[in-house]
């Protein structure tokens, strides 16, 4: 089987989006922090490098400058790239893994990655 293709033909991809004020300075200064959120969207797809092009459109959809809150400040949400894909293995349906990482953890710090049911609730 090819690695780069899922056998169900679904895939899974996380972007990230950059929030600035346009008027900020800084806004491309590298050692600055900005506010970002990690998206991971679910695509139908041939192979990976559409499965590809399928993400990064969804995340192009939200860079576009708007007047945000109440004072309406002239803000972005920049589109910065995909940083992972993953095909998906098993047929969807409830319960199915979407995908899964790797790796070797102390017990202690496996510990403090497990969310109580109300953590969840927030």
């Amino acid at each position: 089987m090819d690695k780069h293709i899922s056998p169900v033909g679904w895939y899974v991809g996380t972007y990230i989006l950059r929030f600035v004020e346009l008027e900020q300075q800084g806004n491309f200064d590298e050692d600055n922090r900005f506010l970002c959120w990690e998206n991971t969207v679910l695509v139908k797809a041939k192979d990976k490098r559409e499965a590809y092009d399928k993400i990064e459109a969804i995340g192009k959809e939200h860079d576009y400058p708007y007047k945000g809150g109440k004072e309406a400040v002239d803000v972005q949400w920049f589109y910065e790239g995909i940083t992972e894909i993953i095909g998906v293995y098993d047929v969807l349906e409830d319960g199915s893994e979407l995908y899964y990482s790797e790796s070797r953890r102390k017990l202690k710090n496996i510990r403090k990655l497990i969310g109580k049911k109300d953590d969840f609730h927030r």
